[in-house]
C-alpha cells in the first residue's frame, strides 16, 4: 500500500517550502494566488489530507467535544444528538455522548469536563443544576448550554418556549377549543421549560379574553409516555373534562392519545391533542400528532459553532444567546 502523502511531498510537487504549504492549508494571508493555486493543485494530485488529529494534539486539544443530555430514550434528545454528531463530524470533531439522568451530580461532572482532559468543551442540556452551579463554574472549560438555563457568562442555544406554547395554544383556540389542559405544566417554580411553556399558554388565554384555570395545569413526575397517559385519564374522569390537551412533549402526547383511545374518546372529535418536539414517532401515530417543531438542526449547528468559537478563541467575541426557530406542525390530532 502506498505511503500516505505528507506536507513535504506536497511541497516538492508544488516547488515550494513545507512552510508555504502549511500557510495555504491554514488559509494564511500574504500567499500569492499563483502559489496558492500551485499548492492546491499538488494537494489534489497527491490526494493529501490534513491530519486533523495531529494538528489538534500539537495545539493541546483532543478534537473531541462532549454532549451531555438528560435521557437518550426521550426521542427529542436522541434526535438532537444525531444532528450534533453530524455537525461536529462535518467540522472534524468527535462527539462523546453522556447521559446525565437529570441527576445534579452527573450534570456537575459534565460541567467540569469530568475532571479529565479528554474533551475540549461541553454542550450541556441541564435539568437539575442550580443557578449557583452554573454561575460559579470553571470558565476555562468552554460550555454551551441548551434549553432554558441561560446564565450570564455562558453561551446558550434554545427556542422561545413562551412564544412556542402561545402559538400552539392559539392554534387550539382558533379551532374553537376553550377548556385546554396543559399536561406537564407548572404554575409556580423557577423558569424551567414547564413554567415558560405554561406562561405562553396563559398569555394566549389572556389575549383571547379567557380566564386562566390553574386546575387545568397538570404537573407530572416525568415527561414519559405513562405520565401523559395517566394525566389524560385523570382529566377525562373529571365532571368537566377538557376539550383539548396541550402536552409539553410528544412522549406525553402519544401516551395521552393511547389513553383517550382506551377511554373511547375520539381525537380530534371529542378533543384535540398537541405535543412538543416533533419527534419521528409523532408522524406515524394514529391519528398523527400536531406538535411544536423546534429546529433541531439549527440548534445543533449553533451549539457546535458557538462551542468551537470558544475552543479556538476562548477570550474572543461576545457571549451569545441564540434563539432557534420553531413552528406548529398541524396534523390529524387537531384536525389537520
Amino acid at each position: 500500500m502506498a505511503a500516505r502523502p505528507r506536507i513535504k511531498d506536497v511541497a516538492e510537487y508544488a516547488g515550494v517550502s513545507p512552510k508555504t504549504v502549511s500557510n495555504v492549508i491554514n488559509d494564511f494571508e500574504h500567499v500569492s494566488e499563483q502559489t496558492r493555486a500551485a499548492v492546491r493543485e499538488a494537494i489534489d494530485a497527491l490526494g493529501y489530507r490534513v491530519n486533523i488529529a495531529g494538528r489538534q494534539l500539537r495545539q493541546g486539544r483532543t478534537g473531541m467535544i462532549t454532549l451531555a443530555v438528560p435521557e437518550l430514550d426521550v426521542a427529542y434528545f436522541s434526535e438532537l444528538a444525531k444532528h450534533v454528531m453530524a455537525e461536529a463530524d462535518r467540522r472534524g470533531r468527535t462527539v462523546l455522548l453522556h447521559q446525565t439522568g437529570a441527576v445534579r451530580e452527573r450534570e456537575l461532572a459534565a460541567l467540569r469536563g469530568f475532571d479529565t482532559q479528554f474533551s475540549d468543551g461541553v454542550i450541556l442540556s441541564p435539568l437539575a443544576l442550580l443557578p449557583h452551579d452554573l454561575a460559579t463554574r470553571d470558565r476555562r472549560l468552554p460550555v454551551v448550554l441548551l434549553g432554558e438555563r441561560s446564565v450570564e457568562g455562558t453561551d446558550h442555544v434554545g427556542i422561545d418556549n413562551e412564544r412556542a406554547a402561545r402559538d400552539a395554544t392559539e392554534h387550539l383556540l382558533a379551532r374553537g377549543r376553550r377548556r385546554i389542559a396543559v399536561i406537564g405544566g407548572a404554575v409556580r417554580g423557577r423558569q424551567g421549560t414547564d413554567r415558560l411553556r405554561t406562561d405562553g399558554y396563559r398569555e394566549a388565554l389572556k389575549a383571547a379574553g379567557l380566564p386562566f384555570d390553574a386546575g387545568l395545569v397538570v404537573p407530572v413526575e416525568a415527561y414519559h409516555w405513562q405520565d401523559g397517559a395517566r394525566a389524560a385519564t385523570a382529566l377525562m374522569q373529571r365532571a368537566a373534562p377538557p376539550d383539548a390537551l396541550l402536552c409539553l412533549n410528544d412522549h406525553m402526547a402519544l401516551g395521552a392519545l393511547r389513553a383517550l383511545h382506551e377511554l373511547g374518546r375520539s381525537v380530534p372529535g371529542d378533543l384535540d391533542v398537541v405535543g412538543f418536539d416533533d419527534i419521528e414517532a409523532s408522524r406515524f401515530s394514529v391519528p398523527s400528532l400536531t406538535t411544536v417543531a423546534p429546529d433541531k438542526r439549527e440548534i445543533a449547528r449553533a451549539a457546535v459553532a458557538l462551542l468551537l468559537e470558544r475552543i479556538d478563541g476562548p477570550d474572543g467575541g461576545p457571549l451569545q444567546d441564540h434563539v432557534a426557530g420553531h413552528r406548529v406542525v398541524v396534523r390529524e390530532s387537531s384536525g389537520g
